[in-house]
């Protein structure tokens, strides 16, 4: 199943780290308390809890974006996830075996992102990508320190350039593309914020302003990336960014489906009291993800939720009489499918609505086992369970696997939920 845990998920407690790194302790007040309008304060936490978690080193000057680590944490965790449940192999796990190659776009002086996804799944490699020469150097520097160049290469970008280099960089495909976008669309908005005690906590002091401001702000950044992920499509499978406003979520959905993108998945990242943030992701390729992992956002409206990829029927009847069931009726459709019985589980894929009536007569089980799986318009993984506790009972879950046509997977979902009612009766 997807990793939703963080290692982060209480406030980090100072006095243990204060016990665990001798560097943190001088920083730490009397009191116990860290003094977050002091930079290096804030820079020390950074590097105390990176040499801590994941045996990082980190040098940062003073007058760049200072990570937050739990933060940071979250959104490599989020891609894990939404790589996890759109693999090819159709398990919703992680694959330790799979090569991913990702994009940090705007890398920054830490190079946060390709450190922590390095150190946590050894066959991950990184580029980053940034148009500032003195983050870049350090950039370089942290991952010359952690041993890490020949799993992360770094290209200096003009602000003309485009923010996917895909060709600049000798690039086919990649496996997904991150950003961290600067927040504010002007330097007065930036202020303002701060007045207003809106800005980025313990951040927003000691960045740059080409790392918090842009033209247009954040929603102008992403925008520019849809535009040319329209261009390279399937060579991304994931292109992703995090963003610092709620009501930027709604606005670059909005653009999604605008551009007809059906495929895409929302989160929100919550750390402590403190910090909030959220993340979008969008794919041109027909694999879905969880729904834990595509819809984390529950203040958005519905309709700017993607279409749920798990669709649950309960019923009175026991698993394994419901299972016996499921399969009877998908081994008589011209299908694709594979049930384990013992754990009642099975596996389809179909070309079309092959329940209809109308499709019965034209395709055949033959024709419809010589296609291939990428061929199909509809993947799906069927679960029947007891219901648990010893309650009486049982549920199935469908799981949409692969497909762009949400009708033809409602149509499957009712069409199962018809033969499985009619058994009850």
């Amino acid at each position: 199943m997807a990793q939703n845990s963080t290692i982060y998920e209480d406030e980090v407690d100072f006095a243990t780290l204060a016990l665990q790194d001798s560097e943190f302790a001088k920083i730490l007040k009397s009191n116990g308390q860290l003094d977050f309008s002091n930079p290096e304060s804030v820079q020390q936490l950074t590097k105390s809890l990176l040499k801590r978690d994941f045996k990082l080193k980190l040098s940062l000057p003073p007058d760049r974006l200072c990570p937050p680590v739990p933060n940071r944490l979250n959104y490599i965790i989020w891609i894990q996830n939404l790589l996890d449940t759109t693999s090819d192999s159709y398990n919703d796990k992680y694959d330790p075996e799979r090569e991913v190659l990702g994009l940090d776009i705007g890398t920054g002086a830490s190079a946060i992102y390709p450190l922590l996804g390095c150190s946590q799944r050894p066959q991950w490699r990184f580029a980053g990508t940034d148009i500032d020469d003195k983050s870049l150097q350090f950039a370089r520097q942290n991952v010359l320190e952690n041993e890490l160049q020949s799993r992360i290469k770094l290209l200096k970008t003009q602000p003309s350039d485009p923010l996917l280099p895909l060709d600049k960089m000798g690039f086919e495909n990649i496996d997904f593309s991150m950003c961290n976008p600067p927040f504010y669309e002007s330097k007065a908005d930036m202020l303002t914020s701060a007045a207003a005690k809106q800005r980025p906590p313990f951040t927003a002091s000691t960045g740059s302003e080409n790392e918090m401001v842009t033209t247009g702000g954040e929603v102008a950044f992403v925008s520019r990336m849809i535009d040319e992920s329209l261009i390279l499509k399937d060579r991304v499978q994931w292109y992703t960014s995090m963003l610092g406003k709620f009501s930027s979520v709604g606005v670059i959905v909005q653009k999604l489906k605008e551009n007809s993108i059906d495929n895409y998945a929302v989160t929100e990242f919550v750390q402590g009291t403190k910090t909030r943030r959220w993340a979008v992701g969008w794919s041109f390729d027909d694999l879905r993800p969880l729904m834990s992992v595509a819809r984390g956002v529950s203040s958005l409206q519905k309709s700017l939720l993607p279409f749920p990829s798990e669709y649950y029927i309960p019923s009175k009847d026991d698993h394994v009489n419901v299972g016996l069931r499921v399969n009877e009726t998908m081994s008589q459709l011209p299908l694709k499918w594979q049930w384990r019985g013992t754990i009642t589980t099975g596996i389809g894929f179909s070309s079309k609505a092959v329940w209809s009536r109308a499709a019965r007569r034209h395709v055949t089980k033959v024709e419809s086992e010589s296609m291939e799986e990428d061929e199909m318009a509809l993947g799906f993984k069927i679960r029947v369970e007891q219901l648990p506790g010893g309650q009486p009972g049982s549920r199935t879950m469908i799981r949409w696997l692969k497909g762009h046509d949400s009708v033809l997977f409602e149509s499957f979902c009712g069409m199962i939920k018809r033969k499985i009612e009619e058994a009850k009766n």
